[in-house]
């Protein structure tokens, strides 16, 4: 059992019934009454985030929540297929879990995988990935205001907006968290 003390940025716990991080804490102290800690706690399940407040000495459920470093291999149409790196042991996600992060999953890509009650909730992709364009418009002379953009495809079919002087054919490195363009990498 967890303490209101132990409540820290992602702490995973149970609460009705379903497991929860903490998103955001801030522990108040008001001149009169007692202590407690406000709270933002996104839900693993669905990926809702609520507010919720603890009083100073209550108990906290730990959720049942394991962690372990696969590999993505493919897609069957149904669902996304990963090997565990430690054990080979192999486990299907249903698309439903993976959600828009399956625009960045290369094959052979290394992600954490969250289990809930030994069946997959989430998983945790790296922060940034290197994408190959597949398709985007030329760029036009004089096209070229401040800031300008245009919408690239790339191999994984993810869209990402980047500016005019990008080709097809380029790799880049794309922020996985926000999907936005970082930088061009050099073959």
């Amino acid at each position: 059992m967890y303490n209101t003390s132990d409540i820290r940025n992602g702490l995973k716990i149970e609460l009705d019934g379903a497991p929860y991080t903490v998103t955001y804490f801030q522990f108040v102290k008001p001149g009169k009454g007692t202590a407690f800690t406000r709270t933002k706690l996104k839900n693993l399940l669905s990926g809702a985030v609520i507010e919720r407040t603890f009083r100073t000495g209550e108990k906290l459920e730990p959720a049942q929540i394991s962690e372990a470093t696969m590999q993505y291999l493919y897609n069957d149409g149904e669902a996304f297929n990963f090997m565990n790196s430690e054990t080979f042991e192999q486990v299907a996600i249903p698309e439903s879990v993976i959600g828009s992060d399956a625009q960045f999953l290369l094959e052979q890509m290394e992600v954490r995988v969250l289990f809930y009650k030994n069946n997959p909730v989430n998983i945790e992709l790296p922060n940034f990935v290197e994408l190959e364009v597949t398709y985007t418009e030329p760029a036009v002379k004089g096209n070229t205001s401040q800031g300008a953009t245009k919408t690239a495809k790339m191999n994984t079919g993810a869209e990402v907006q980047v500016p005019l002087f990008i080709e097809q054919g380029e790799l880049l490195k794309v922020d996985t968290r926000t999907g936005e363009y970082v930088e061009r990498v050099k073959k």
